[in-house]
């Protein structure tokens, strides 16, 4: 399998412990997820986030069901956090959150660094370009809400 990095990075007018507690709240997940992913929280909610926490989620992509547990695997509120795949479709998955405060607000930077199984087959037919669109609307839906 082929390691592959996906970045994007948003600037929201929110200051930095707005942003991050925003983050740090388990069940924001699903409002900056798209409709289309049919993304449920399976994990009874509030979650405490810390080292250890683990999360898991269900979701539909292409029409197959797809179950997903993550595990917080760093936490340093409230400059970043990082999420690795404990169970789910990837080979390797860990999504690092950064956040920086700015004049403007805050900064808030994602890295996932994962693998595709049959990565050939898959990457840069499918995988590639759902993650991009997925990441194109949290971007979206990130500055909408926190410009509120």
């Amino acid at each position: 399998m082929s390691r592959h990095t996906l970045e994007r990075e948003t600037r929201v007018p929110t200051n930095l412990e707005d942003t991050f507690a925003f983050f740090a709240d388990a069940g924001n997940l699903e409002t900056i997820t798209p409709p289309w992913l049919h993304f449920r929280i399976l994990t009874p909610l509030p979650i405490e986030m810390r080292v250890g926490a683990t999360i898991r989620y269900r979701l539909r992509l292409h029409g197959c069901p797809l179950g997903w547990t993550t595990e917080i695997t760093g936490w340093n509120p409230p400059h970043s956090f990082v999420d690795e795949q404990v169970r789910g479709p990837y080979g390797l998955w860990t999504h690092t959150h950064e956040f920086k405060e700015t004049e403007e607000g805050t900064v808030v930077r994602d890295r996932v660094l994962y693998e595709v199984p049959l990565d050939r087959l898959l990457h840069s037919r499918f995988v590639k370009k759902d993650l991009d669109r997925i990441f194109d609307y949290r971007q979206e839906a990130i500055r909408k809400i926190l410009a509120q």
